[in-house]
């Protein structure tokens, strides 16, 4: 009785598969046509705006019993291949494999993207510069450790702009061959892995040492070649070298978030939700800055984030990173921008680009 009850409801998942299968080529195909109309006209391929609104259109359809997290962990696999049909798509990121921003683009792209790791992120910023791939991704911030200063210092001076911002949050793992906790004697990972999840470490494994190694990736690599070792970093380290999951979640604030930036070619249109960031420097005189930002107050326009930033070529004077909302499509933020613009001593405008959805 329960065998057959059993396989009746597989053989009902199977004709809804057949189903989907179907429909997933139907959809295919008409990403197809939406390439050869792109193609026609000039248009890009990547649009991160109507991506957004595709995910938010799914999820006002979602009645359950699928979480809006896990469809959109599913459509985000179905638009990354679909864009692979119009036209490959390639990113270059701040690598090795598996660190947490090869999981951040992963998480933006998919994995039909042509993902290409670099060494620093000055060579992600070169690399797409250059024409040797469409897209890159950096981070930016932390939520612990404020921002990433080689990415402001690229910003000012890259012709690129923002194209889109990833949030993700940091959730440690901790991988190893050992089957078990009670066998680890050695942790390796990157200085930083390691303080955010020293009190995790303290408490579950106090007599490992812990062992700071280059990358995530290396001490994954390490893990691997000590029958007694583990490793600490993203999810990821486990599928990319074999390794098997010990423990998830093992950082000490688990609201750590960083970041990322899409940076590329050209600007998008506005999605309806939308940031724009710049970069300006003011008069070194005082209420400089206040004089900069009051087209923000009188025009009603909400600043989600000014940053101060050591200018590299006049010392003792700063250059202003401010993100807000709206996009520069929109006239009263066109309009606030010409006036600051006529209250600075260096302007920049960075990008209008899709908020991002934070964790």
């Amino acid at each position: 009785m329960g065998k057959d009850k059993l396989e009746n409801l597989r053989e009902r998942i199977r004709a809804k598969d057949r189903q989907i299968v179907s429909l997933l080529n139907a959809r295919a195909s008409l990403c197809v046509e939406i390439g050869r109309l792109k193609d026609q006209e000039g248009w890009e391929i990547y649009d991160p705006g109507q991506e957004v609104r595709v995910l938010e259109y799914l999820m006002r359809l979602n009645e359950g019993p699928l979480s809006h997290n896990a469809l959109k962990d599913i459509y985000r696999e179905i638009i990354s291949t679909s864009r692979a049909l119009q036209a490959p798509i390639s990113v270059a990121y701040l690598g090795p494999e598996a660190s947490f921003s090869h999981l951040a683009v992963l998480s933006h792209f998919g994995r039909a993207a042509a993902l290409l790791p670099q060494a620093t992120i000055s060579d992600v910023f070169t690399f797409v510069e250059k024409g040797r791939v469409q897209l890159g991704v950096v981070p930016v911030e932390n939520s612990l450790e404020g921002s990433v200063k080689q990415s402001l210092d690229r910003l000012v001076s890259t012709p690129l702009s923002i194209r889109a911002e990833i949030y993700l949050r940091i959730t440690h793992t901790l991988v190893s061959t050992c089957e078990h906790l009670q066998g680890i004697k050695r942790i390796y990972s990157h200085p930083q892995a390691l303080a955010q999840s020293r009190g995790w470490l303290a408490r579950h494994a106090p007599l490992a040492s812990l062992v700071e190694v280059e990358s995530t990736a290396g001490a994954a690599r390490r893990a691997l070649e000590d029958g007694e070792g583990a490793a600490v970093g993203s999810e990821l380290l486990a599928e990319t070298y074999g390794l098997r999951i010990l423990s998830q979640g093992i950082e000490d604030h688990p609201l750590n978030t960083t970041r990322f930036f899409v940076i590329g070619q050209g600007q998008g249109a506005a999605s309806g939700e939308d940031k724009t960031s710049i970069a300006f420097g003011t008069p070194h005189v005082p209420g400089g800055l206040h004089r900069a930002l009051e087209s923000f107050a009188r025009m009603g326009i909400n600043l989600t984030r000014i940053e101060s930033y050591p200018a590299k070529d006049r010392m003792w004077e700063y250059l202003f990173f401010v993100d807000f909302l709206g996009h520069i499509e929109q006239p009263e933020i066109a309009q606030c921008l010409e006036e600051l613009k006529g209250k600075t001593t260096f302007f920049k405008f960075l990008g209008s680009y899709p908020r991002g959805g934070q964790s």
